[in-house]
């Protein structure tokens, strides 16, 4: 939508300024609006305003200065009012607004979802702008205070040796205490909290060599000769201070940046939509509207090579769709009437009607991408490990300094205490605690969005850590490894019945019934043309099947175990029952009066995808077993046809959860995959649990990891991407504890015995920042992972 589109001026949309025939411009969408059409009309401070629906009057009557002012444009930018923000290292950290962490001093984030153009971080841009100033008064001091020691002492040489060290001070004072004000304010917060982090350190370094510099220019007299250099003046460290500001402050900017990117799937989510939808209206007419405005009934036109703006079902047309930004499969879907489509996807070479069915944040995408906020705010039980070691790491760090101050203050050669001086503010600089807490957050936050772009979507971190270590898979039949779209492939009627008057009957039943079977048999009905009677006492028997009443009959239709439990034989059907199982149908069972009536069969297509998922994942090692609720000779067909060795037949909702139970007691790491809300129960008591994004609300909420998509290749990708996230979190907390480990020592100055090495403040600075650049950049290399 273009900019001219929301003008709010009354010369553009007032109705005393059309009578030329000039369109108006509704200031609610943006369309241009035909004042002659008849269209709603809204006079508001002496200006009409015209409509393209009423649906748009009625907003902007509503709220006419909200839509005049603008404000529903910032809304798309600006962060909401109370919004929460939360900090990315420790998300028990919420607050209404922004701020830092009390904990480990970084800024806080927004939560939920982030706007679409919520432009860049203010944090960021702050930094940025210490940053430039910063550099500008470090070049000059750093070339007064290091010239000499690299043949260019002329401008020490030029104002004296006085003057520049006031010059120094001068130059220095506006970076530590302006540039580097952000860190000494959470360095002092850490301290009163109690929560000692980087800030402390960087605050305690800083601080010290800045204010020993200035007690030595305002009162050089009270040194002693231990903080004197050769030719007699006491030693300063301003440009130490002001380096180290300006190396924080760029590590930050980068940091701050990588961060940013972490966060780059869901804003490549939110662009996957797109911003307009061409309706059609009740009288004909097409007209582009803001997506926003779209509600559910509406009929959108989509034309060949455009997004799908929403999701709904075709009402006309046949199309290619390909929903590979979805679902991460490449392969094009063919749509036609009746068929689901889901926004943000795009439309082949086909035109489609679609009617809107969800909208907003109850779209597919919308809720796609709450699930990877979510997953991007939670903690892996590894990171338990990290906050240990970090809880103790500052307090240790800062005893570190205060050994090296005092070894080297009593035996290092003169001067000493400058000596000592530069080995403590080493220290405390170089160590990063940041480093260690963000190995795990920025992996999870990485992780989560490119699995998001795999179909793959992760509900917290724990389940991704726990998916790497399962060795057991608990698949559903029909679903996970069926389409879970069953034909109607046969009709048996025992002797005294008709197969259409079975048929019928069994139809009328699963009338009030959810079961994917129902739809089957239902639509083998309808095609018949068969008359459907009333059923009164309808009752669904969980697992099993649904009894009723109709035409002064008891009627029951369901599997053996219904029909034992109401005492009913079908022996009489049993041999051609057998066969369709065989064959690796379903059979259920018609009884009337107690009596068995006849049978229905119906046969669940094989996923094309399934049999090379099973393969891949016996190569990664994973044992499939399948449990079914259907009975033993189907079951047995199809887990032959997919060569799956293990498999139950005839189980419960409850016994799934039982299985799952004893394979966990017996030392399995189980997963469970299923779509239905019978699997709900088993999907909660897995190690993890996922959920087929083809099925039920429940199966997904019960479920760590939902797929897309809705097939066993998404258990491959998810396998896959566990694995990297935890090699790749490994690798940055090894990183990160190797670093510190090796560096705080250095900088204490335990080389400098045997190779006269001690590493400068503004060394150590660029060390600390860098590790964790270097972290978050390791992180990163998940975006582009394969799975």
């Amino acid at each position: 939508m273009t900019a001219d589109r929301h003008e709010k001026t009354s010369s553009c949309c007032g109705g005393a300024e059309h009578g030329h025939g000039k369109p108006a411009i509704d200031p609610v969408c943006g369309m241009s609006v035909d004042p002659a059409a008849g269209k709603p009309q809204f006079a508001h401070h002496g200006s009409t305003w015209h409509f393209c629906s009423t649906r748009c009057h009625d907003r902007f009557a509503a709220e006419p200065e909200h839509f005049l002012n603008g404000d529903h444009r910032q809304a798309e930018t600006e962060v909401p009012a109370g919004t929460q923000y939360t900090c990315p290292m420790h998300p028990e950290i919420v607050q209404i607004g922004p701020g830092s962490c009390p904990i480990c001093g970084m800024a806080l984030e927004a939560m939920g979802v982030p706007a679409r153009d919520e432009g860049p971080n203010p944090e960021l841009v702050d930094f940025r702008r210490r940053f430039i100033l910063g550099s500008l008064l470090t070049g000059p001091l750093l070339l007064l205070a290091m010239g000499p020691m690299i043949g260019l002492g002329f401008a020490r040489e030029f104002v004296g040796e006085g003057a520049a060290l006031w010059l120094e001070l001068a130059l220095a004072t506006p970076v530590v205490l302006w540039a580097g004000w952000p860190f000494l304010q959470r360095g002092a917060q850490s301290l009163r909290s109690g929560h000692l982090n980087m800030f402390t350190l960087i605050a305690l370094g800083v601080s010290a060599a800045w204010l020993y510099s200035v007690t030595a220019v305002l009162f050089p007299g009270i040194f002693p000769a231990e903080f004197r250099h050769m030719g007699g003046h006491v030693a300063v460290y301003f440009e130490a201070a002001a380096v180290i500001i300006v190396l924080v402050l760029l590590g930050q900017i980068l940091e701050l940046g990588a961060r940013e990117r972490t966060g780059s799937a869901i804003r490549a989510l939110l662009d996957l939509a797109p911003k307009t939808a061409r309706i059609i209206r009740e009288d004909g007419t097409e007209a582009e509207v803001a997506l926003d405005s779209v509600m559910v009934g509406d009929r959108l036109r989509v034309r060949p090579g455009e997004k799908l703006p929403v999701d709904g079902l075709v009402v006309s047309g046949h199309s290619s769709v390909d929903e590979s930004m979805l679902t991460g499969e490449a392969l094009p879907v063919e749509k036609g009437e009746g068929d689901s489509v889901t926004g943000a996807t795009i439309n082949g070479s086909g035109g489609l009607v679609v009617e809107a069915q969800r909208v907003g944040a109850d779209s597919v995408l919308s809720q796609i991408v709450e699930m990877v906020a979510r997953a991007q705010r939670s903690r892996a039980p590894i990171q338990k490990f990290a906050d240990i070691v970090a809880g103790w790491f500052v307090p240790a760090v800062i005893s570190v300094a205060i050994l090296a101050f005092i070894g080297w203050s009593l035996w290092s050669p003169p001067p000493a205490m400058a000596h000592a001086l530069i080995a403590a503010v080493s220290v405390l600089i170089i160590a990063c605690p940041c480093a260690l807490g963000l190995a795990t957050p920025m992996s999870i936050m990485t992780a989560a969005g490119r699995g998001a772009q795999a179909g793959v979507l992760i509900r917290d971190a724990e389940a991704l850590e726990r998916f790497e270590k399962v060795d057991t898979l608990l698949v559903d039949k029909t679903g996970t490894l069926t389409l879970g779209k069953p034909a109607l492939v046969g009709v048996q009627a025992a002797a005294g019945h008709s197969q259409d008057a079975v048929l019928g009957l069994a139809a009328a039943l699963e009338r009030g019934s959810e079961h994917p079977l129902a739809n089957a048999i239902l639509n083998g009905a309808e095609a018949k043309g068969l008359r459907l009677q009333p059923i009164e006492d309808f009752q669904s028997v969980t697992g099993k099947g649904v009894t009723g009443r109709a035409g002064g009959h008891k009627l029951a239709l369901g599997n053996l175990a219904l029909m034992s439990d109401l005492g009913i034989d079908p022996a009489a059907l049993q041999a051609d029952a057998d066969a369709r199982r065989d064959a690796g149908e379903t059979v259920i069972f018609l009884a009337i009066d107690k009596a068995c009536a006849g049978f229905i069969a119906v046969a669940d297509p094989i996923k094309d995808t399934t049999r090379a998922a099973l393969e891949d994942l016996a190569a990664a090692g994973i044992r499939v077993i399948m449990a079914t609720g259907d009975n033993e000779r189907t079951a047995k067909a199809v887990a032959t046809q997919l060569g799956i060795a293990e498999f139950h037949a005839g189980v419960m909702p409850a016994d799934k959860a039982k299985l799952i139970a004893d394979l966990q007691a017996a030392g399995h790491r189980v997963a469970m995959a299923g779509d239905g809300v019978n699997d709900a129960p088993a999907l909660a008591r897995a190690d993890v649990g996922i959920a087929m994004g083809t099925g039920a609300d429940v199966a997904i909420e019960s479920a760590g990891i939902t797929l897309v998509k809705g097939d066993l290749t998404g258990i491959v990708r998810a396998r896959h991407l566990a694995k990297a996230t935890m090699r790749n979190i490994r690798q940055n907390l090894f990183f990160a504890m190797v670093y510190n480990a090796a560096g705080v020592p250095v900088a204490a100055g335990v080389l400098y015995p045997v190779f006269g090495i001690l590493i400068s403040p503004m060394f150590a600075a660029a060390a600390m920042s860098l590790s964790s650049v270097s972290v978050i950049s390791n992180a990163l290399r998940l975006r582009s992972v394969k799975l």
